[in-house]
C-alpha cells in the first residue's frame, strides 16, 4: 500500500528553521542566523539579478596546487528547483595543522556551516557536514586555481566547481536578520487559515523564514502539541476533528525582528485562543512515556555557538533508514520534534544538558513510529527512485542509534506528565 503522505513529509519543511530539499536529500538553512549553510530547494527564496555573482575586482591570489587555504566559491545549478545557489568556502588551518572549512550558502541567509571532517590529500579535497547530511569531493587543478567536484546529499549529487578568489572578490556574506526583542510579547498581526484537503495525515511543515510563519497540513492537535510542548496523547477530551481536520496557515508577527522559539509558541497560543476559541485546563497524570538521558559513556554532541534564534530539525536519507539532522537545537527542541513527528508517546528530557547542539541520528524506523507510516525514502544509489527502508541494508533502531551515535539513552517508562484537557474549541473563524 502506498503511503504518499509519509513521503511528502520528507519533502516539506519541518519545524523552526527553513528546512529544504536538495538533490533528493535534506539540507537546512537557519532562518535567523549570522552567516550561512549549504542548502537548496523548493522553499528557498528565488534568485534575483541583485544576487548574481559580482564581477571580480582583483586577480586570484597566488595559487599553489599543494595549498588549499583561502577563499573558494562556486555555484550550484539546481535544475529541479530552477535556481542557482552561490556557495562560498573559507578554508584555514588550526594550530595543529588540521583543515577547518566554513561553508556559506550566500543566497540562503549566509549562516556558516562548519565541516565535521575535512582533508586535502594528493590534490583531492573532501569535507562533510553531518548536520545536513552533505559532503563535497573535488580535485584541484594543476595551477591551484580551481577545484572540480560534486556536492552530495543522499542519493543525489550536483556539480560544484570552486574558484580560488581574493577577499575583495569574494561574494559578500549577508548580514543576519535582527532578532525580535527578548522581552517582546508578540501576537500574529495577520494570520490566514485555510483548510488543507490534500488527504495528508501528518503535519508537513512548521517554518519560520525571517518574520514569516508557515505551517502546512497541521491539525489543531499538532499546533497545540508544538505551542504547549506536549504529545498528542497529552491532549484529551477534544472533538475528533481536532486531529482529522488539517490546515495551512500563514502569519506575520506584529513586532519587528525574528522571533525565538518561545515567542513563536506565544503567538500560536494567542492565535488558537482567538481563531479556534480554544479553552482548556492542565492536569498531571501518570502516562507511558519515553525518557531521554545521557548514556553512561557521556554525550557525543557538537556544541553550537552561533547566535541564531532558531533551531533546524529535519529528515534525510541514510543507508537502510533515515537520518534526523539537528542544528543549533536545545535538547527540548529535539524531544519536542520526536514526540510530535516520530514517537507515539511523550518524551521527557532528563539529560540535564542546557546548551545548543548540532548532531544527527541515522536509524531504521519501525511501524510504531511516524503514526504507523514510516517514511519511504530513496536509498543511496537509487537515483532518487523511492524505495522502502525495509529493502535497504539494515540500520540500527532509534534507541540503539541514539546511544551509539550521540551518547543519549531513550527508554520507555511510566511517569507523571502534564495533560491538556480541552474545555471548549471551535473550528477556525473566517480569515
Amino acid at each position: 500500500m502506498k503511503r504518499p503522505e509519509a513521503r511528502l513529509l520528507l519533502s516539506a519543511a519541518i519545524l523552526f528553521a527553513d528546512v529544504v530539499f536538495l538533490g533528493g536529500a535534506w539540507a537546512a538553512a537557519q532562518a535567523s542566523a549570522s552567516p550561512a549553510a549549504p542548502a537548496a530547494g523548493q522553499n528557498a527564496p528565488a534568485a534575483t539579478a541583485a544576487q548574481a555573482p559580482p564581477e571580480k575586482s582583483a586577480q586570484a591570489p597566488a595559487a599553489s596546487p599543494t595549498d588549499i587555504a583561502g577563499t573558494w566559491q562556486g555555484t550550484l545549478h539546481i535544475a529541479q528547483a530552477n535556481r542557482d545557489l552561490r556557495i562560498e568556502n573559507r578554508i584555514s588551518k588550526d594550530e595543529k595543522g588540521n583543515l577547518k572549512v566554513l561553508d556559506y550558502s550566500i543566497d540562503q541567509g549566509g549562516m556558516p556551516m562548519p565541516a565535521n571532517k575535512a582533508s586535502f590529500e594528493g590534490g583531492v579535497f573532501k569535507y562533510s557536514i553531518d548536520a545536513i547530511g552533505g559532503s563535497y569531493e573535488g580535485t584541484m587543478s594543476p595551477d591551484g586555481k580551481k577545484i572540480i567536484g560534486k556536492w552530495t546529499q543522499g542519493p543525489g549529487a550536483l556539480e560544484l566547481d570552486l574558484d580560488r578568489v581574493t577577499e575583495d572578490a569574494a561574494w559578500p556574506i549577508p548580514e543576519p536578520p535582527k532578532p525580535m526583542a527578548a522581552d517582546a510579547d508578540p501576537a500574529f498581526e495577520v494570520a490566514t487559515i485555510k483548510p488543507n484537503d490534500s488527504g495528508a495525515t501528518e503535519m508537513r511543515g512548521l517554518v519560520i523564514r525571517g518574520r514569516e510563519f508557515r505551517t502546512n497540513a497541521s491539525s489543531l492537535q499538532d499546533l497545540i502539541g508544538f505551542a504547549y510542548s506536549v504529545q498528542a496523547k497529552q491532549v484529551i477530551d477534544g472533538p475528533p476533528w481536532m486531529s482529522s481536520d488539517r490546515y495551512d496557515i500563514e502569519a506575520v508577527p506584529d513586532q519587528p525582528g525574528v522571533p525565538n522559539v518561545e515567542q513563536i509558541r506565544v503567538m500560536m497560543r494567542k492565535m488558537m485562543a482567538d481563531r479556534f476559541q480554544l479553552k482548556f485546563h492542565h492536569e498531571q497524570r501518570e502516562m507511558s512515556a519515553y525518557v531521554l538521558e545521557v548514556s553512561k559513556g557521556g554525550e557525543k554532541l557538537t556544541p553550537n555557538d552561533s547566535k541564531a534564534n532558531l533551531p533546524g530539525l529535519g529528515f534525510g536519507p541514510a543507508p537502510g533508514g533515515i537520518t534526523i539532522h539537528v542544528m543549533n537545537a536545545r535538547i527540548d527542541d529535539f524531544t519536542g520534534f520526536l514526540q510530535i513527528l516520530v514517537l507515539d508517546r511523550p518524551v521527557v528530557n532528563r539529560t540535564g544538558l542546557t546548551g545548543k547542539y548540532n548532531f544527527s541520528c541515522a536509524f531504521a524506523p519501525d511501524d510504531s513510529q511516524f503514526n504507523g507510516h514510516p517514511p519511504r525514502i530513496p536509498t543511496p544509489g537509487s537515483n532518487g527512485a523511492p524505495s522502502p527502508t525495509a529493502d535497504a541494508p539494515s540500520a540500527p533502531s532509534l534507541y540503539e542509534a541514539l546511544e551509539q551515535q550521540d551518547g543519549l539513552k531513550l527508554t520507555a517508562q511510566k511517569t507523571m506528565v502534564d495533560v491538556i484537557v480541552i474545555d471548549h474549541v471551535d473550528k477556525p473563524s473566517a480569515n
